[in-house]
């Protein structure tokens, strides 16, 4: 028989049987977040969202529709008037005059923001009793507004503590501190000096306090004064926060009401907007008419910060 040979298997390279690292497998899809994942946070946004749905939004929404009807807050019967009480506001000139009283807050608050912005660069570097002067400064923001009506409603009256200190000085004057326009919208600004002085003062404060110490000892190094130091570093690092003063004291002039509410009730040309609206609405029983004064305060007040926000937009400060 012939003889049969066995042949032996070829060999195979190894380089040949190594999967080629250029390819990889495929990695393993993760799942998904779960249905129930995704809706947990709506969940936590549930209760703040009614809130603010049901305490905002709905009172906005009525108010606007009030404000194209006749209603007078008692009666069932609300009949839409269209656009008449918008023409009223700014036709009728005992209406709309109130706005002009804004400037007299409007000066005060741009005095309240320079003293604030003052005292919080002096009181950010090392002086003594530093933490005293700030409680002193931040004191009368904390203090009822109502209280603080009635102090300086004793305080301007005639005879008052105002003029007892004049008197001492010689300048002792039986003015009638809050009996004309004049004076009583004067007196009623500088009150509101006194009182958010320290609102801006703790914004200024804490803004300068968030700048690095390395910036000022670089500044030292070189020379530079104090107010070197406050043009080129403290000025440009808070420019946000006095953008956010400057419209919290736009709109905070145009929507006075406590104090000269409470010292004056609105007399001798010092009713505001918001004092002429509350009265429309509860004194006068037109709601409706107070309703479009509300909206009209509201769209002015929009429209105030948007051109503010417009001229002098948010920039990103980086000086590190």
């Amino acid at each position: 028989m012939p003889e049969t040979t066995e042949t032996a298997p070829a060999k195979v390279p190894r380089a040949a049987t190594r999967p080629s690292r250029t390819t990889r497998r495929p990695s393993p899809r993760r799942p998904g977040p779960s249905p129930l994942r995704r809706l947990t946070p709506w969940f936590f946004l549930a209760a703040p969202l009614a809130l603010l749905v049901t305490f905002t939004y709905v009172p906005v929404g009525n108010m606007i529709f009030y404000s194209f009807t006749d209603w007078d807050g008692v009666s069932p019967d609300r009949n839409l008037t269209g656009l008449d009480n918008y023409r009223q506001i700014f036709t009728r000139p005992e209406l709309f005059r109130v706005f002009f009283v804004s400037f007299y807050y409007l000066a005060a608050s741009a005095v309240q923001i320079v003293i604030a912005l003052y005292f919080a660069t002096v009181l950010s570097f090392d002086l003594r009793f530093r933490n005293l002067f700030k409680g002193i400064l931040f004191f009368p923001y904390l203090v009822n507004g109502v209280a603080i009506g009635f102090v300086f409603l004793y305080f301007f009256q005639d005879g008052g503590t105002l003029d007892s200190v004049l008197s001492w000085f010689g300048a002792g004057s039986d003015h009638a501190w809050l009996g004309d326009p004049t004076s009583a919208n004067t007196s009623l600004a500088g009150v509101s000096v006194w009182r958010f002085t320290g609102l801006n003062f703790v914004l200024f404060l804490g803004a300068i306090q968030s700048i690095p110490a390395e910036l000022y000892e670089a500044a030292q190094l070189d020379g530079a004064t104090r107010w070197q130091q406050f043009r080129h570093i403290i000025a440009p690092s808070i420019r946000p926060v006095v953008s956010l003063s400057v419209i919290l004291a736009i709109s905070g002039s145009l929507s006075v009401f406590e104090i000269p509410y409470i010292m004056t009730g609105g007399a001798t040309g010092t009713s505001t907007f918001v004092i002429q609206t509350v009265k429309l609405a509860f004194q006068f029983n037109k709601t409706g008419l107070a309703s479009a004064a509300a909206v009209v305060l509201l769209l002015i007040i929009l429209l105030v910060t948007w051109i503010q926000r417009r001229l002098v937009p948010d920039e990103k400060v980086d000086l590190v």
